[in-house]
């Protein structure tokens, strides 16, 4: 499966890039820019941007989905693309959702700052 992120930087968005990359898919990403440890975590796997930018090139008919990260605007060039492409893009969320649909799902919650 080809995926491509729009805003792979994202503390979420990364982990979920670098997860699929453990499975075997084929992913890619864009961002405009990306701070550690996102930054030296995505660049250890091979899938750090080349450039910071967005770039509608990366885009094809040959991308299976694309994942939208929160901070991407409605006129990023690559959404357009993807748009004009008639391409699936998800959410995070709505991506998660799809992965998972079919597997046995554990949500912890509450436990960010506490100590023990």
């Amino acid at each position: 499966m080809n995926v491509h992120f729009i805003a792979i930087g994202g503390s979420a968005m990364h982990n979920l890039a670098l997860a699929l990359h453990n499975k075997g898919y084929q992913v890619t990403g864009s961002d405009d820019t990306i701070f550690e440890p996102s930054k030296s975590r995505l660049q250890t796997k091979g899938l750090l941007p080349e450039n910071f930018g967005w770039f509608p090139e990366k885009i094809s008919e040959n991308l299976d989905a694309i994942v939208l990260g929160m901070h991407a605007k409605a006129d990023n060039p690559e959404l357009l693309k993807a748009q004009e492409l008639d391409l699936k893009i998800y959410s995070y969320p709505e991506f998660l959702y799809e992965q998972s649909k079919h597997k046995t799902r554990v949500v912890i919650g509450g436990s960010h700052g506490k100590q023990p």
